[in-house]
């Protein structure tokens, strides 16, 4: 998917795992299937998951979840991934990487989720529970800054996406985002990838939320970005109250749910068809939405 990406496989991560874990050298290792741009993940054994970043913009992700999951994790009201290992830089594999308990669980689907009221309900609590930590020394979120410094980037996807998306509609809603005001309270915790690929889901229930590397304190509308990526329109006023978005908060969310998606089509296109999908969901209910 990127330029400045490594190759790794299962007997990559063997190796590394009998040089630096011993006691796990006998698991068994698997590479699954992912949607993920950033990580590389494999199975190891029936209880822990490795992951490995694919390229350097991935590496700062695994020592931020290395350090701050452990604090954020008991805090939360669903399961976050929980390091039980750090794996340092080995021929192969020139970052560092981390060894997680599995969690169990399926990422649900964009236009398939069979209890969406309850899942908005789940992911509203979540979204509040991370808001209340302590953000006293957390990192800045990697989205955590001001809609507008999106502009560029946004404007300059949206010019490769000429003749596939309607431009001129697309372009007037995001205007619309960046007229919204901005956030006027101290910054708070916020996940900053709240996609379904980074959703667990277990009998209808959210059961854990994923892949805290873009996490950190900032504005906190970067985490509305589900209510389009995910849950259908008759479960976005759920989703709403439970996280208490004023209209403001809500306008900023949304423009940030279609400039992740704006930026992510072109590039992903041919490279993430899953990704490349979402992203035109997203595209597709926001237009919808607006009418």
């Amino acid at each position: 998917m990127h330029a400045d990406e490594v190759d790794l496989d299962a007997p990559l991560v063997q190796r590394l795992i009998a040089r630096r874990f011993p006691q796990w050298a006998a698991l068994p290792v698997r590479r699954l299937a992912s949607s993920g741009t950033e990580n590389a993940m494999f199975r190891l054994g029936t209880d822990l998951l490795v992951r490995l970043p694919r390229r350097p913009g991935a590496v700062p992700g695994v020592t931020l979840e290395q350090r701050w999951l452990p604090r954020l994790g008991p805090l939360l009201p669903v399961a976050v991934p929980e390091p039980v290992g750090f794996g340092e830089p080995d021929e192969g594999c020139p970052w560092p990487w981390s060894v997680c308990r599995w969690l169990q669980g399926h990422n649900p689907v964009a236009g398939a989720v069979r209890d969406p009221e309850r899942l908005a309900e789940d992911l509203g609590a979540f979204v509040r529970a991370l808001r209340r930590i302590d953000p006293q020394d957390g990192p800045r979120g990697y989205r955590g800054g001001p809609l507008r410094d999106r502009d560029e980037p946004t404007r300059t996807a949206l010019a490769e996406l000429g003749g596939r998306v309607d431009t001129g509609a697309v372009t007037a809603l995001w205007e619309e985002s960046l007229r919204a005001a901005g956030h006027a309270g101290p910054p708070v915790w916020a996940h900053g990838d709240l996609s379904p690929g980074n959703v667990l889901v277990d009998e209808d229930r959210l059961s854990a939320v994923i892949d805290f590397g873009c996490a950190g304190v900032g504005d906190p509308a970067v985490d509305l970005i589900v209510a389009w990526n995910l849950l259908p329109a008759s479960a976005r006023d759920t989703f709403r109250k439970a996280v208490g978005a004023d209209d403001a908060e809500w306008a900023r969310g949304r423009g940030w749910a279609l400039s992740i998606s704006l930026i992510q089509l072109p590039y992903y296109w041919n490279t993430n068809p899953a990704l490349a999908e979402n992203s035109r969901h997203v595209i597709t209910e926001i237009l919808a939405e607006a009418g």
